[in-house]
């Protein structure tokens, strides 16, 4: 059901993507529609907590500048996450060329009970976010990718420039790390 799922939206990607070509400025903001929020996503579990809106914008600005070089042996999401990791690595390293740290804050869990279930929904996500933090980059975007966002270990391999054996081995690592830390 999976794979059926993933082959309409990657036909529907590609009727958009053609139709865009062709002048239909509604399919480009179809496409947005379709991605945005997962680019969104991704960059906060990338560690992205300012100008979100701005790199999913950039995003898509440079993926849809480089369409032509879209060759649909991955799905689009995947294309677009690659291309917005690029970006996320980018900005860092001219931040840090410019000798500034990034701080990121902590993500805070939030529900509509009582003060008690918030206090532990709270606690829960600082201690996984703990847990991420000791992980290596590489690890804690395979996690995400996996975990959080449902890719393939072919479409993590992809979006990091990896195999999927690598992709493997780290997300196994990952885990286990997690795992440790959040049972001490």
């Amino acid at each position: 059901m999976i794979d059926a799922t993933q082959q309409e939206d990657a036909q529907l990607d590609g009727r958009l993507i053609e139709q865009w070509k062709a002048g239909d400025q509604r399919a480009a903001t179809a496409i947005v529609e379709r991605h945005a929020e997962a680019l969104a996503r991704f960059a906060g579990r990338l560690g992205v907590s300012d100008d979100v809106d701005e790199l999913v914008q950039d995003t898509f600005i440079r993926a849809f500048s480089a369409i032509d070089t879209f060759r649909s042996e991955s799905s689009l999401r995947t294309w677009l996450f690659t291309i917005e990791r690029r970006l996320v690595i980018d900005r860092r390293r001219a931040q840090a060329r410019r000798g500034h740290e990034l701080e990121i804050d902590d993500m805070h869990a939030a529900s509509g009970f009582d003060a008690l279930d918030v206090l532990v929904a709270d606690e829960a996500a600082q201690r996984v976010a703990r847990a991420l933090a000791r992980l290596t980059r590489m690890q804690r975007e395979v996690f995400t990718l996996r975990v959080q966002e449902g890719r393939s270990y072919k479409e993590i391999a992809d979006i990091l420039g990896s195999t999927e054996g690598a992709a493997r081995v780290h997300y196994h690592n990952a885990m286990r790390a997690v795992k440790e830390f959040l049972h001490d």
